[in-house]
């Protein structure tokens, strides 16, 4: 888990929840009800069979989102995948995720999550940060710009 919430809860009591997870088998993906998913292949890939589609996804496609209360089978692809799941409570919460480099103005959101796909710095306003691989930065109520001097994935919950 990267980051949850509101902080402390669970798969039952969530508001939203970011996680990490590496896929070495196929298998259906759990199914949670009234719950939106995006997924993000970090590294790998990926073939997602949904019941009218399939879907490709490596580390270079953009995030994919769909209903967590729809069945989809993972079949990882050459080897293990490594994803990250950005999941919301449908109807309190909606997640957009992108991947960034650069100076943007941050999105209009309650929360924005920076996560670093490689170590990279990131300035929000005043303040300079080192993220390691995979660290995760949580933003509340984000007024200002960002820069971040590596690749990296934002998340703007709202």
């Amino acid at each position: 888990e990267v980051a949850v919430w509101p902080p402390g809860s669970d798969l039952n009591t969530f508001d939203w929840r970011i996680s990490i997870a590496e896929v070495r088998d196929e298998g259906p993906f759990s199914v949670f009800e009234n719950i939106d998913r995006t997924l993000t292949i970090l590294e790998g890939r990926m073939a997602l069979a949904f019941t009218d589609r399939t879907v490709e996804l490596d580390a270079h496609s953009a995030p994919l989102s769909f209903p967590g209360d729809v069945p989809c089978f993972g079949t990882p692809l050459g080897g293990p995948v490594t994803d990250l799941n950005v999941m919301t409570r449908r109807g309190r919460w909606v997640a957009q995720v992108n991947r960034i480099v650069g100076e943007m103005k941050l999105p209009d959101a309650r929360h924005v999550v920076v996560v670093a796909i490689t170590e990279t710095a990131v300035q929000v306003e005043a303040e300079s940060l080192a993220l390691r691989v995979r660290d995760a930065l949580l933003i509340e109520n984000p007024a200002d710009s960002l820069v971040v001097d590596a690749p990296a994935l934002l998340i703007a919950l709202t």
